[in-house]
């Protein structure tokens, strides 16, 4: 069952270093990445389809110059434990193919 998370649990659950990529804005959580090429922002893509299936979710999905992946995840009634899960199962599935990654 999906239920709405408070301020204090939103934030400890998205404080780790890992998710130090991600901004909260209202129910809004929003996420830039730079790949490397295209076909690397299509392998994170790939990556995340089937989490985002699993947690019937479907994440505002935005490609510019080929390589920079802006991602937007939305709660209707506020941010739940669903969108705060499905950010961080993005991360770890874009994890190596972002700038800056070994």
């Amino acid at each position: 069952m999906t239920r709405v998370l408070g301020d204090a649990e939103i934030e400890d659950r998205m404080s780790g270093a890992e998710m130090r990529g991600w901004q909260r804005e209202g129910s809004t959580l929003r996420r830039t990445v730079e790949a490397h090429d295209f076909p690397t922002v299509v392998r994170i893509l790939e990556k995340i389809v089937v989490d985002t299936q699993k947690l019937n979710r479907c994440p505002d999905i935005d490609i510019r110059g080929g390589h920079v992946l802006h991602l937007t995840l939305h709660g209707d009634v506020g941010l739940t434990d669903v969108e705060v899960e499905l950010a961080q199962r993005i991360e770890l599935a874009a994890g190596s193919f972002v700038r800056g990654h070994a």
